[in-house]
């Protein structure tokens, strides 16, 4: 569901007033987070989907990815994961089924955590994903609230997934063409948000579903700051722009698109830059906002981030992005 219409949603709906909540829905943060003790929280978030690739194990495998993140990027450890499952039964056989479980119980596993359940229904489409419970000191959160003006920003994973899985499913793109997004789509964000935690970071999101530009905007409003990116530092996969170029796109980049619009200064960014930078993600990266100083802590324990902008103070827009 696209951003705007959650947030219109949404609107109307009281906030709790309970202090044991800590991160609630205002924030459009990841997950949420409820104090137990002076020393434990727990973190709880929930995410299902579509098949994105054929293979039905790498599909199980990508899902969980994709909702396990969400706790990593609170800083929290997952524990427990229940499936949520929509499956046609009749139309696909079963083993079908078996294999996207499969995926999805190692891919917890790997993650440290538990699959003790879950909820079927029979669905004409099918659709898979978690409910993963974690927990999280309650002094050491990450939140998309807490980015400070001086702060730089980091990515830790390359942009382009919804394009390069679309372009497949079109067979638009090579199977080898879209291995690296698959790699990276499967590889899960615990070491980006243990490292963030054991550096005292607090300050974070995953990008998934609104693109980079549509969690910066969530980031950039719950913080009061401006968020400047250099378009040309963005990492993308090899291709993406290529297919952007032959006409790929996606329902979701355009409402992410619809959402940010009115709020990004955009500079002298092209086309083709503007549809990656709201390209829905699946499994993406971390988007940190860290002080200078510990850059390049960060980076010598998570290679793959990469330096994308900085934090400004709030002016006319809540994104400028400066171009080539």
């Amino acid at each position: 569901m696209g951003p705007g219409d959650l947030s219109e949603a949404l609107a109307p709906l009281a906030r709790s007033t309970d202090p044991r909540l800590l991160v609630g829905h205002d924030t459009f943060d990841d997950a949420g987070v409820f104090r137990l003790t002076n020393d434990l929280a727990l973190v709880q978030t929930v995410d299902f989907f579509a098949p994105i690739v054929d293979d039905p194990y790498t599909f199980g495998q990508i899902a969980a990815a994709n909702a396990l993140s969400d706790v990593f990027a609170m800083g929290g450890e997952p524990l427990t994961a229940l499936c949520v499952v929509g499956f046609p039964t009749g139309k696909l056989p079963l083993d079908v089924l078996t294999e996207i479980l499969r995926g999805g119980l190692d891919k917890v596993h790997e993650a440290g955590a538990h699959i003790v359940g879950g909820h079927t229904v029979v669905d004409e489409e099918l659709k898979y994903g978690l409910a993963v419970t974690g927990t999280v000191h309650p002094e050491r959160i990450l939140t998309n609230s807490t980015a400070k003006v001086g702060d730089v920003l980091l990515l830790t994973k390359p942009l382009g997934t919804g394009i390069l899985t679309t372009a497949a499913k079109r067979g638009r793109l090579a199977a080898e063409a879209l291995e690296p997004a698959i790699v990276s789509m499967r590889a899960l964000n615990a070491g980006a948000g243990r490292a963030a935690r054991d550096l005292a970071l607090s300050c974070a999101t995953d990008v998934t579903g609104f693109g980079l530009l549509g969690h910066a905007l969530n980031m950039a409003r719950a913080s009061g700051v401006t968020l400047r990116f250099d378009v040309s530092s963005v990492p993308t996969f090899a291709g993406v722009r290529e297919a952007i170029a032959d006409g790929i796109s996606t329902g979701g980049a355009e409402r992410n698109y619809s959402y940010v619009e009115p709020v990004v200064e955009w500079g002298s960014t092209s086309t083709i830059d503007r549809t990656l930078l709201v390209d829905p993600q699946t499994s993406g990266g971390l988007l940190l906002a860290l002080p200078a100083a510990k850059v390049d802590q960060y980076r010598a324990r998570v290679s793959g981030a990469v330096r994308v902008g900085e934090v400004l103070p709030r002016g006319s827009c809540a994104i400028s992005l400066k171009g080539d």
